[in-house]
């Protein structure tokens, strides 16, 4: 939010050069991108993104020091999606803030959500660099958190994709990859790190071994980078040519049980004073007298699926008694429009993508711009620097 930085840019900022941005992404991915990408990138200190990277590496510690949270989480898995060759740990880590402002005038983190799925590792870097190549900004921006750079980076996330296989053996396993909109992400996956996206229906199965075509070749699956949402393949009723219960001689680079352990599920048993109060629906027996002040969220929903502001009683009423268990409400996170652009003070949601192979480690944050309810698409139609965005990180002098 560095003011000096911030006043510059609206500044200097052009049409052309915001065409020139779209352009790099369009380059990089092999396609323009389908969601709406801000006009402008933030700024942030060093100091300020660490902090936030510390506070969410405390809070994915925290639930693993909980024997009480670990359990839960372990009989919140539905039975469907465990399975064996899970790796001990989460591969890939997402922890969602919103910045608010304090009754004391202060600019505070709080916990929006944290989710163990893997998120765009390829596009935000290269949204980054876009942003600082399109509009020539100083090199001295940095992009990587903790003391990665570009060679590290790499390194690091293709180790968690990848392991030690050959990355032809490793397939990025999504449901009609083509028609994502984070195809984008996948494109970029397989020009770096080698890895091709692979629609389930492509995989075949023999016996506990598993295959796809690659350029004509029968080549054997070792590892799958798993981007499939559970969710999304209840919804859509997709038959997997395999069980996630079966012994199959595959390795996994995030096990689909790591969506649930790490989870919404998990923000009651969060203690911090970034977390908002939080609590299973089941276990109210009455909504609070200011709910306005409240949000009530399935667990399991992506993309913001099935949120409500300020629940009724009516809202509670229509889930079923058995069902509440999958709700949880949580007290509002009322952002502070904190960014200063021509179309006026805007908030801003910071998602801290981790790696997870020896220990817990940041890798990069991911912005998402929005002056509406929420940062979705759908809060902010019609709406100017708004959108997916980037931090460039001031480095300290």
């Amino acid at each position: 939010m560095i003011p000096s930085r911030r006043r510059a840019f609206n500044e200097a900022w052009t049409d052309a050069g915001y065409q020139r941005l779209l352009g790099l992404l369009a380059d990089a991915a092999g396609a323009p991108p389908s969601f709406p990408v801000s006009e402008t990138p933030c700024f942030f200190s060093r100091a300020f993104l660490q902090g936030l990277s510390d506070t969410g590496a405390e809070l994915v510690r925290q639930l693993g020091a909980n024997p009480a949270a670990i359990k839960a989480a372990d009989a919140a898995v539905p039975d469907r999606f465990t399975g064996p060759n899970e790796d001990p740990v989460p591969r890939f880590v997402q922890v969602d803030f919103g910045l608010v402002r304090t009754p004391e005038g202060r600019i505070e983190p709080r916990l929006v959500e944290l989710q163990a799925f893997p998120s765009l590792y390829g596009l935000q870097r290269a949204m980054a660099e876009a942003y600082r190549q399109a509009y020539a900004l100083p090199r001295g921006l940095g992009i990587y958190l903790g003391d990665l750079d570009e060679a590290a980076y790499d390194a690091l996330v293709g180790r968690a994709m990848v392991g030690d296989h050959d990355p032809a053996e490793v397939v990025l396993m999504e449901i009609e990859p083509r028609r994502q909109k984070t195809w984008p992400d996948f494109a970029i996956t397989e020009r770096v790190w080698g890895v091709r996206a692979v629609d389930t229906g492509a995989i075949h199965r023999e016996g506990r071994q598993l295959f796809y075509d690659r350029d004509g070749r029968r080549v054997r699956i070792r590892r799958i980078y798993n981007r499939v949402i559970p969710d999304e393949l209840d919804r859509k009723g997709i038959e997997l040519p395999f069980d996630y219960r079966d012994d199959l001689d595959v390795e996994w680079a995030g096990h689909p049980a790591w969506y649930f352990r790490i989870s919404k599920f998990s923000i009651p048993w969060l203690r911090h004073p970034a977390v908002p109060r939080t609590r299973f629906l089941h276990e109210l027996d009455r909504l609070p007298d200011d709910r306005e002040n409240y949000v009530l969220k399935p667990l399991y929903s992506f993309a913001g699926g099935g949120i409500v502001f300020a629940p009724t009683d009516e809202d509670v009423a229509k889930i079923p008694t058995d069902e509440r268990q999958d709700y949880i409400l949580q007290e509002r996170v009322r952002f502070a429009p904190v960014i200063a652009t021509p179309h006026g003070p805007t908030q801003v949601e910071i998602r801290i993508m981790y790696v997870w192979t020896d220990e817990l480690r940041p890798a990069i944050p991911l912005l998402r711009m929005g002056r509406g309810m929420m940062m979705g698409v759908d809060h902010n139609k019609g709406l100017r620097w708004v959108g997916a965005s980037a931090a460039l990180i001031e480095e300290p002098v």
